[in-house]
């Protein structure tokens, strides 16, 4: 993959290239319940991750749901049961995407602060070209990528409550994405990551 578009036909159309699908207000008449559902029922927590050989605190809340295990920056997640929610959520996008999922990673950001810097989601766990489906709900942000090999070839694009975007072939290998901060008023947001844990 050279580079990433997301070019818009109309409102509730797919954006797509060869290896990220993004689907406009996939979850459009439920969303509001799923983020009040998960705000509710999960157990949000700040966890360690490790930088530069260093470990820090969590700049967001975090959950892990699912069944098994989950290792990355030298952090050990251990599964809470699934909720009625998010089981719904993952039947919905299995039967449109043909795939299966058992785990899943939930990050809560509270206000502009929270954020994840630059990452891929390649842990062994993961296997070869994972595919992971990507759920926002509540407040707006931005949603920035950039090649491993070139940081000059970069893109965002805006996710709102409802958006649904699908990570799939070489993108984990040949692409960092991030939420980064911002200074602006922004509400509450919950971002979902169904993944297959091998």
């Amino acid at each position: 993959m050279d580079q990433l578009t997301f070019l818009q036909e109309n409102e509730n159309s797919s954006y797509a290239d060869d290896d990220v699908i993004l689907y406009k207000s996939f979850f459009s008449t439920k969303h509001f319940v799923y983020f009040t559902k998960c705000l509710d029922e999960l157990p949000w927590k700040k966890g360690k991750i490790e930088v530069w050989g260093k470990l820090h605190t969590t700049p967001r809340y975090e959950a892990w749901i699912g069944n098994k295990t989950y290792t990355y920056s030298r952090q050990i997640l251990t599964p809470t049961n699934w909720t009625p929610c998010l089981l719904e959520m993952k039947k919905f996008i299995e039967l449109k995407i043909g795939s299966k999922f058992n785990s899943v990673l939930a990050n809560l950001y509270q206000d502009g602060s929270h954020y994840v810097g630059y990452h891929s989601d390649d842990e062994e766990e993961l296997g070869n070209n994972p595919i992971i489906a990507s759920v926002s709900l509540g407040g707006s942000r931005r949603f920035c990528f950039r090649k491993k090999n070139n940081h000059s070839e970069k893109g965002e694009i805006l996710l709102n409550s409802g958006d649904l975007i699908i990570m799939k072939g070489n993108f984990q290998k040949d692409w960092q994405h991030c939420v980064p901060k911002t200074a602006k008023k922004v509400s509450p947001r919950i971002n979902l990551t169904f993944r297959q844990i091998n």
